[in-house]
């Protein structure tokens, strides 16, 4: 009887560990099925991704080039003295507008007045001299022929003959010698008048003072180098804007081009211009290669000035009705699942609630075109991003053609994400 309760009382212990072990199996599902639906309600919202799309359409894409330079007269003149001297008068002003001719300034004109006077007094003598020489030929002329009878008829000797002749002679060098002495006085007549009208600095071209660097009693000294008195710049409704363009972007531009700019003065205002010149000249400058462009302006309303900065853009090439899409969609590239596990847990925990895959974080951007010239975009179609090989060409930095590639007018190009746990 004693074996018979033990083993009763054996059976009724095992059947209450056995009850334990699955309630605590029982527990252990029920903390997993909460746990593994909220994982899939949580999944299953973070793979919704959206995308920002915009369609591809059809547009005009002007394409430019930016270049900075300064605006400059077509013609400036610096005005100097050919001679020394004191300043006697001076006639123009800052912004004058003057003609040729004006008279500028002076110099004091009283030693070249007498320079003249005298070289006229050496001309007279001259010529005077002249006449004298050409009297004395005459004179000694006819004793010649006369001592060339007598020493025919036998009544005059030879020795007599010779030194008629050699009189003569020297009469005809004499009359040469006055000839080119009078020339001589003639030119030196001529270079006191001309030292005489340089004391005159006048204007030679139609323009404005936009210089003075001279006062009324300061001394000209022009032994050395010429002093500049005025800067006179030509006509300034026509002017020109000279700009450095960069290397990569000359092979574009070329003469005739379009263009317009921006002064700091007028920000609110656009000028016109045309390239009426590429100089071949490079110019470097920390490294930086740059090449000249002349571009003409109008500057009817004196608007503005010379040596204003100015930004241009200058229209290389216009298309028309081209299919574009937007730059971002050359550099988008679909999101790509992660999985972090750290984040998750470990042991029975981690198992049962493993963190969820994440959409957010976008591929590697696309880079350039291939070895056959195509580029990647992607494109929404039923709501999954598929990719279209393109060939792209000109930009005008927000959208770009497209010249090639199985791509149709209003198709949804993608150009970001927006993940579902925004």
């Amino acid at each position: 009887m004693a074996d018979k309760a033990d083993i009763e009382a054996i059976a009724k212990k095992k059947s209450r560990g056995s009850s334990w072990r699955w309630i605590v199996v029982l527990a252990v599902i029920a903390v997993g099925g909460v746990a593994a639906w909220s994982w899939l309600g949580q999944s299953e919202e973070a793979r919704v991704v959206r995308y920002d799309t915009s369609p591809a359409t059809r547009a005009d894409i002007v394409v430019t080039v930016t270049a900075t330079g300064t605006v400059e007269p077509i013609n400036t003149v610096e005005i100097s003295s050919e001679l020394s001297g004191t300043v006697r008068s001076v006639n123009a002003d800052y912004n004058d507008e003057v003609k040729v001719g004006d008279v500028l300034a002076s110099l004091d004109t009283d030693k070249l007045e007498a320079n003249v006077e005298q070289a006229t007094a050496s001309l007279t003598a001259a010529k005077a001299n002249l006449v004298e020489a050409e009297v004395t030929l005459e004179e000694q002329k006819d004793a010649y022929d006369r001592a060339v009878r007598l020493s025919d008829q036998g009544i005059s000797s030879q020795e007599t003959l010779l030194t008629s002749k050699a009189a003569w002679q020297r009469a005809t060098a004499a009359l040469d010698t006055a000839r080119a002495n009078v020339k001589v006085a003639e030119a030196n007549l001529k270079l006191a008048e001309t030292d005489l009208d340089k004391a005159c600095i006048c204007s030679p071209i139609d323009g404005i003072v936009l210089d003075r660097e001279v006062e009324v009693g300061q001394i000209v000294a022009s032994s050395y180098s010429a002093p500049t008195l005025f800067e006179l710049a030509e006509d300034l409704r026509s002017m020109n804007l000279t700009v450095d363009i960069d290397e990569a972007d000359i092979g574009q531009v070329a003469v005739g081009n379009k263009a317009s700019f921006t002064v700091e003065a007028y920000q609110n205002l656009e000028f016109d211009a045309e390239i009426t010149q590429l100089r071949f000249a490079p110019e470097t400058v920390d490294g930086v290669v740059t090449y000249k462009g002349i571009l003409d302006v109008s500057n009817e309303k004196l608007l503005l000035r010379p040596g204003m900065t100015a930004t241009a853009e200058i229209t290389v090439a216009e298309l028309i009705d081209v299919l574009t899409v937007p730059n971002a969609a050359l550099r988008f590239a679909p999101p790509t699942a992660t999985q972090d596990d750290s984040a998750g847990g470990s042991g029975l925990l981690g198992m049962l609630m493993p963190r969820p895959p994440s959409f957010g974080q976008s591929g590697p951007a696309i880079g350039g075109a291939d070895a056959e010239g195509m580029r990647s975009i992607w494109v929404l179609r039923d709501g999954l991003p598929a990719e279209v090989k393109v060939r792209t060409g000109s930009s005008d930095g927000s959208r770009t053609e497209i010249v090639e590639g199985a791509l149709g007018e209003g198709d949804a190009v993608i150009t970001d994400t927006v993940d579902g746990g925004r």
